[in-house]
């Protein structure tokens, strides 16, 4: 997500980013003009449709000085320069350079043949021209070359791969790891894969590319550090620096609510083509610190008022934030509704124009979901769930709910949750251990989880007639989601109230969940009831990875270092998991007195590490299993609700988490 820190090689992007923007000003160069014109060199006609160039967001220069040099040149003397564009960056690695010869060359309907050139001639070089490859295409993507490009020109290079092979033996492996570092960087959709796959010839090397791009490099433990550093990665890291500097600023402020000082932190940055920076990290902020959203838009209003943020700045950054949003709807449910309302305002206060900015509304359609939503929502989770089935990839399964389910619609989770276990009922053991696993992966709400079950059970006659054992394996799917706490026991007994005193299959599925629960040594047969093992292939069991968070949490308990246990946290590369490090933490906090756990929990949420989102998740856990650890700990309550009492004042909760124990 976006609210997470980014990779050194990415840190080097957005700096390059920074440097480009300098660059326009300081070189006065204007691009062209994007009128359409007619091709003639067997570009197909799609190609010719699409926009010639994104507006420049930073100084709105009007892009004519080319006209003539477009309406001329070839594709054969587009590839000549763009040779001459490759061979140059390599020489002089000058980004802003780079990025200006391309867009001067005024045809960006030509531009896959860049991205393919780039890649092919950095392939029969050295690791650093390969990573000043892969680094000068996350530079460009979206600002400089469009999207579709980007795309185009890899799929180019795969169709190729069998040419490629004659004149560089390990074409195979160096092409997998830069569409696989293509997909870590985000400038490609992870669906390429599968896309491209489909087109290609079975025994063809661009199929061997992909498939090696896939099981090699994606789907290792931690292949998104192992990636970024295989070609020695970028030793810039002054990005990192210059947004720990932002996000201290405005936590400062929120707390100390002087203007005149965080204006004052912000001309001292000495930044300001990366103001849009301090833009989105604001907005965010406000969105996530629900309270403190008045002092955030009176601090951005004095800054555009005074100068100090341009107008192109602040519209790139509120851009930025609608482009992410359907991501940070994943961590904020209800996103986007408040950036509509932040933009009103800023809008009305006469500092924002919101007529600059790109559409916000891509859910028209409001309130009860209607049955064609419904249906189609069905069939794309049949096949995000078959996909899973086959790739045992998690985080791919995470990205196409929020992809299809963006504001997190507790009905169409639920749909979701009995789509998965029908689906994983009609299979082998394997699938249903993939599902048990992914239903604890996924960080649904326990209420979501619990009405997929409820959904289940009412049409449990129905699927007897297909399925004869539906009983066993839905009893085991409802205890294993209780041991694997992705609900509490509390929903078994609001699910069995629903059907009590019925005969029906769903009444016998709830007393036999209950009799393997309340079973001598429960857990560790319930773990194991569909023989173990499941997602494989990705590296992960929700076992493995709880027992590396416990492992991590007692190495920092006993005199650990924070930023080796911080580290170990983001290592797990499993941000939809977070709530699990809250959980424990908590727990620790509470068992053992121990408020050095507290310093860990800041660190991760002041870096953005652990969300507003994962963290009331973690705390709604353990709210859950007061009761039990009351047991153990008699003043567990009072404790928990000192840690909420502190944890509100940090503001690392979301304003409508309501603690029992708290009041």
């Amino acid at each position: 997500m976006d609210v997470s820190n980014n990779s050194i090689s990415k840190e080097h992007t957005e700096l390059a980013h920074v440097t480009i923007e300098q660059g326009k000003q300081e070189s006065g160069r204007k691009s062209p003009n994007k009128t359409s014109h007619p091709i003639s060199d067997g570009i197909p006609e799609e190609d010719t449709k699409k926009p010639q160039f994104l507006k420049d967001d930073v100084n709105g220069i009007e892009e004519n000085e080319h006209l003539a040099l477009k309406g001329s040149m070839t594709l054969e003397e587009y590839k000549k320069k763009a040779i001459v564009i490759v061979e140059e960056y390599f020489t002089n690695d000058d980004v802003i350079s780079t990025a200006n010869e391309l867009r001067e060359l005024g045809m960006p309907e030509y531009d896959y043949y860049f991205v393919k050139k780039l890649v092919s001639m950095a392939m029969d070089r050295h690791d650093k021209e390969k990573e000043m490859a892969a680094v000068l295409l996350s530079t460009l993507y979206a600002d400089v070359i469009n999207p579709k490009q980007l795309y185009k020109g890899f799929s180019k290079l795969v169709e190729s791969a069998d040419d490629l092979v004659v004149d560089i033996p390990d074409a195979v492996d160096v092409l997998a790891l830069f569409i696989a570092r293509a997909i870590v960087d985000d400038i490609l959709p992870p669906a390429f894969l599968t896309k491209e796959l489909a087109n290609l010839a079975k025994e063809s090397k661009g199929a061997a590319v992909i498939r090696r791009a896939d099981k090699v490099y994606l789907s290792t433990p931690y292949h998104t550090e192992i990636i970024e550093n295989k070609w020695g990665g970028s030793k810039n890291k002054t990005v990192e620096g210059i947004k720990a500097k932002i996000i201290n600023l405005l936590i400062e402020y929120v707390v100390s609510g002087d203007k005149k000082e965080a204006c004052r932190c912000i001309k001292e940055l000495n930044v300001p083509f990366f103001h849009h920076e301090i833009m989105k990290r604001a907005l965010i902020m406000a969105m996530e610190r629900r309270q403190a959203e008045g002092k955030i838009l009176d601090l951005l209003r004095m800054a555009a008022e005074e100068g100090l943020i341009n107008s192109s700045q602040i519209t790139k950054g509120f851009n930025r934030m609608i482009d992410t949003i359907d991501d940070l709807s994943l961590d904020i449910p209800n996103a986007r509704q408040i950036l509509q309302l932040m933009i009103s305002k800023s809008a009305s206060q006469g500092w924002l124009s919101a007529s600059s900015l790109k559409s916000l509304s891509s859910q028209s359609k409001k309130g009860s979901l209607e049955d064609g939503i419904k249906k189609s929502f069905k069939a794309k989770a049949q096949t995000i769930i078959k996909e899973y089935f086959l790739s045992g990839d998690i985080l791919e399964v995470c990205s196409c709910l929020e992809s299809e389910n963006p504001t997190s619609s507790p009905e169409l989770n639920a749909i979701f949750v009995k789509r998965l276990i029908n689906v994983a009922m009609d299979r082998k053991n394997r699938e249903k251990q993939m599902a048990s696993v992914l239903l604890s992966s996924l960080g649904l709400k326990a209420d979501d989880v619990a009405n997929g079950f409820v959904m289940l059970i009412e049409s449990a006659d129905d699927i007897a007639l297909d399925n004869p054992i539906i009983v066993e394996d839905s009893a085991k799917f409802l205890a294993r989601a209780i041991v694997d706490e992705v609900i509490a026991p509390s929903h078994l007994k609001d699910i069995r109230n629903q059907f009590e005193g019925s005969n029906s299959i769903g009444n016998k599925i709830i007393q036999m969940a209950n009799s393997l629960l309340k079973a001598r040594l429960s857990g560790e047969r319930i773990l194991r009831c569909w023989g173990g093992g499941g997602s494989e292939r990705n590296g992960w069991a929700i076992e493995d990875v709880k027992e590396q968070i416990r492992k991590l949490l007692e190495e920092y308990e006993c005199g650990g270092d924070i930023r080796e246990a911080f580290r170990c946290v983001k290592e797990l590369a499993m941000p939809f998991f977070h709530h699990e490090v809250v959980k424990k933490i908590l727990v620790i906090i509470i068992e053992n007195k121990n408020e050095r756990m507290w310093k860990l929990l800041e660190e991760c949420f002041n870096s953005g590490l652990i969300t507003v989102y994962q963290m009331t998740k973690g705390f709604g856990r353990v709210e859950e299993s007061l009761d039990d650890l009351s047991l153990d700990v008699p003043d567990a309550k009072v404790q928990f609700s000192h840690c909420v009492e502190k944890a509100r004042k940090f503001g690392w909760l979301d304003p409508s988490f309501s603690s029992s124990e708290s009041t």
